[in-house]
């Protein structure tokens, strides 16, 4: 059976969010409330996506939070703590 390697959710994001959108790094950054750097090493595949990066996210471009893979098995704990906690 053959293994599929699924893309870096930064591949995702860059993709499917900001360059239809038109969106440059330091835009998207400044409206998700992160550093340009903070988002650049996520693009770049640098960094994974965080359960509090996920909500900023869900918010930011209408998804669920749990659509955006993260390494921790609290997610879905940690999401409900956390949307709570940010802007709408």
């Amino acid at each position: 059976m053959r293994m599929h390697n699924p893309p870096h959710p930064g591949e995702i994001i860059k993709s499917l969010c900001l360059e239809p959108l038109g969106v440059t790094v330091t835009e998207a950054a400044k409206a998700l409330g992160i550093s340009r750097k903070t988002l650049s090493a996520i693009l770049n595949g640098r960094a994974g996506v965080s359960p509090e990066m996920a909500v900023r996210l869900s918010i930011a471009f209408g998804t669920s939070a749990e659509s955006w893979p993260t390494p921790t098995p609290k997610f879905p704990r940690f999401v409900r703590h956390f949307s709570r906690l940010l802007p709408a």
